[in-house]
């Protein structure tokens, strides 16, 4: 049964907020926050890159969210272990073991959020006719880039106001994340409400070889023609961002006499919530229409001369330690920017290797081996910034990036693949 537009309007958008939030939460806001609870730079992206292991492991699971209940329960009974997960967050701060307490609880948002996806993402394509899927892709697209801006800009302004005026770090976060939960309460509240019921929503009932074919299909993704090349690209592409973004919050926040920009909470805040997603989102745009026009081949070592070379941005920010907020921004907006144009060519490739009989299954595989990519370069990051200091650590991230260069030079692509026909 197919949900009227007009319905579809009143659950699509904050659906897609809701599946964004948590992940952002998840994957930066919990950095910042750790860092102006001065745990080492080590420490913070050691364990927070072990967040990234759901989104590794989402495809091995999400045939169970298939079998146990239907699409509708899953999102709403997330929705409020988010809810409770965030406020156990809050909590822990005031504890005299708040850094393991709360990351146990990141820990049950993140597994919480991977699951919230695949039942967002699977209840997309039931309550929807094709042609509303078409028309509400951009939509929820938006709604997701809402919540980014969101969790890297509003929620850590507000965070960096509430430790200026409480001068109490730990306190000023766990107001925040009591407000992050209530707010999370209501959206549980709401989509109970709001959400439809489609009489396909069901518990999907697999026949006694489907455990023979999920490993049928797991498998012949493996066999896949050229698949060292496959992998290596995969885990490589972003080899120095997956050093990068664990770092670069910290180097901002940082004292001067350590290396950093000594920036406030708010400022930076700012710099990634607003301008950097903008810059981002702006890439990514742009990326998509170049890529559309001429195909993944013809713009491939562009875009990945875009995500990789941007980075001495922060070559000369380390160096220079400037304090001029407009200059720093403006340095950011460049490599966020680069960064958007340039992703867009590895999620090209993510689709064009998932070709086949099993697309939907293969995509999901990349996507996770995708997040393998970014957990373990980030788990040493921290280690080796603490080692070498920030300059020769974002020496070492231009560095990083030559595999990728290296890799993609074997790597073989159709000339008409991803033109708009």
């Amino acid at each position: 049964m197919s949900t009227p537009k007009r319905n579809a309007w009143t659950w699509i958008p904050s659906l897609y907020f809701a599946e964004g939030l948590p992940y952002v939460l998840v994957m930066t806001v919990s950095v910042i926050m750790y860092k102006n609870l001065e745990l080492s730079n080590t420490e913070i992206a050691l364990y927070t890159s072990w967040l990234y292991l759901p989104w590794v492991i989402k495809p091995l699971w999400s045939p169970i969210v298939d079998l146990l209940k239907t699409k509708r329960w899953w999102i709403v009974s997330m929705e409020l272990v988010l809810g409770a997960a965030l406020a156990g967050v809050a909590l822990s701060l005031q504890t005299e073991f708040f850094f393991q307490y709360s990351l146990a609880f990141f820990w049950l948002i993140a597994f919480s959020s991977a699951t919230h996806d695949i039942s967002i993402d699977g209840f997309y394509m039931i309550a929807l006719s094709e042609k509303e899927q078409s028309f509400f892709v951009g939509i929820r697209s938006t709604f997701y880039r809402i919540a980014m801006i969101t969790g890297q800009g509003l929620i850590v302004i507000l965070a960096g106001l509430f430790e200026e005026h409480l001068s109490d770090i730990k306190f000023a976060w766990t107001i925040t994340f009591f407000i992050i939960a209530a707010a999370f309460l209501l959206l549980f509240i709401y989509h109970t409400l709001i959400i439809p019921k489609p009489q396909n929503d069901r518990a999907v009932k697999y026949s006694e070889n489907f455990l023979k074919s999920f490993t049928e299909t797991f498998i012949s993704f493996f066999r896949k023609e050229n698949i060292v090349v496959i992998l290596l690209f995969i885990l490589f592409y972003r080899f120095g961002e997956g050093q990068l973004v664990k770092l670069a919050a910290p180097f901002l926040l940082d004292n001067f006499e350590a290396g950093g920009l000594e920036l406030n909470t708010a400022s930076v805040g700012f710099i990634y919530g607003t301008a950097g997603v903008i810059a981002l989102v702006l890439g990514g745009i742009l990326g998509g229409i170049v890529a559309s026009k001429h195909g993944l081949k013809y713009w491939f070592w562009w875009m990945l001369i875009a995500i990789n070379l941007p980075n001495v941005v922060y070559i000369f920010l380390a160096f220079l330690q400037p304090q001029n907020f407009i200059l720093i921004v403006s340095f950011v907006f460049i490599e966020q920017f680069g960064y958007g144009f340039g992703f867009t060519a590895f999620m090209l490739y993510l689709i064009y290797v998932s070709e086949g009989d099993h697309k939907t299954s293969h995509f999901a595989i990349a996507t996770g081996l995708m997040a393998l990519g970014m957990m373990i370069p980030g788990m040493i990051s921290g280690w080796i910034q603490e080692m070498i200091g920030y300059k020769l650590f974002f020496v070492w991230i231009l560095i990083s990036t030559i595999p990728a260069f290296i890799i993609s030079y074997f790597i073989k692509l159709d000339p008409e693949f991803g033109k708009k026909s």
